[in-house]
């Protein structure tokens, strides 16, 4: 038997609300419950998951690893080099 006055109140039907509409109901101890993503607008669960590229993260990743793009231009500059130096000695 829990202790009298000391758990907070429950409620059983509280709102979860996204930008401004009632999303689902659930038990919680706060009446209303306010959220930015669920899984109704997320891109994972939606799957309309977007690349945002703002850094040039991609493309640095791609240099970096040699996967096409750019990666193959300076795979070809040093292949040419190891070239020249081999027939030079």
């Amino acid at each position: 038997m829990p202790k009298p006055d000391i758990h907070p109140t429950w409620y059983p039907d509280a709102k979860v609300i996204c930008n401004g509409e009632v999303v689902m109901t659930t038990g919680s101890t706060q009446p209303e419950i306010h959220v930015d993503v669920w899984s109704g607008n997320h891109p994972f669960f939606t799957g309309t998951q977007k690349i945002l590229d703002t850094e040039g993260r991609v493309d640095r990743f791609m240099r970096k690893y040699g996967m096409g793009g750019a990666g193959e231009a300076a795979g070809e500059k040093k292949a040419a080099k190891s070239d020249a130096a081999k027939t030079e000695a």
